[in-house]
């Protein structure tokens, strides 16, 4: 349970800031950035749900997913070393069946959609919209999740990877959602402009 009485602690005042683990990195540090940006992409969605409260089974899922988010955020927050899996050492990762449950949101909401003829433009309703705008942030935590995932002596698990890549599919594909169930779509019409 996390029990947060105290809000400043100005520890962070040298510029550095505490893992989950004890550890001090550097604020620019990526393991850092990675789950400021995964923070970003649930506050985004913070702002979708703005707009879902009429659509009961899009906003459950926002609501899950926004959960999952904070699980992800505290799984990078403590990175995987030697020697963890004990239950002394156990932490919060995700798991495979949470990119499961995405695979079946995506499924279930795509199946009411018309198949695209062109690529979509971010608009339509509010909620569409700003779906399109988490979707650019979560693309945006997946590369630096993968960058990381890339630096000697750093991991990042998996299922946190497929969890983003899924997630942004499942934002584009809800953001077809709350635009009528596609009928709204702005699409791009290429060379419209010339």
């Amino acid at each position: 349970m996390v029990v947060l009485n105290r809000i400043y602690t100005k520890t962070g005042d040298d510029g550095t800031t505490a893992l989950g683990s004890g550890e001090r990195r550097p604020k620019y540090d990526l393991r850092i950035t990675a789950y400021g940006t995964v923070d970003e992409t649930n506050a985004a969605i913070g702002v979708v749900r703005l707009h879902t409260k009429d659509a009961l089974v899009l906003d459950a899922m926002l609501g899950r997913i926004q959960n999952d988010l904070f699980d992800l955020g505290a799984d990078l927050a403590v990175p995987e070393r030697e020697g963890q899996g004990t239950k002394k050492a156990e932490r919060l990762r995700v798991v495979a069946s949470q990119v499961e449950r995405l695979e079946h949101d995506i499924d279930a909401l795509n199946d009411k959609l018309a198949p695209l003829t062109s690529f979509v433009l971010p608009g339509g309703t509010p909620a569409a919209a700003y779906l399109h705008v988490a979707r650019t942030i979560c693309r945006r935590a997946e590369r630096v999740m993968v960058e990381l995932a890339a630096q000697p002596g750093e991991t990042v698990g998996a299922a946190g990877i497929q969890y983003m890549n899924r997630l942004s599919d499942f934002l584009f594909v809800a953001s077809r959602a709350a635009n009528h169930d596609g009928a709204g779509d702005v699409l791009w019409v290429p060379g419209q402009n010339r």
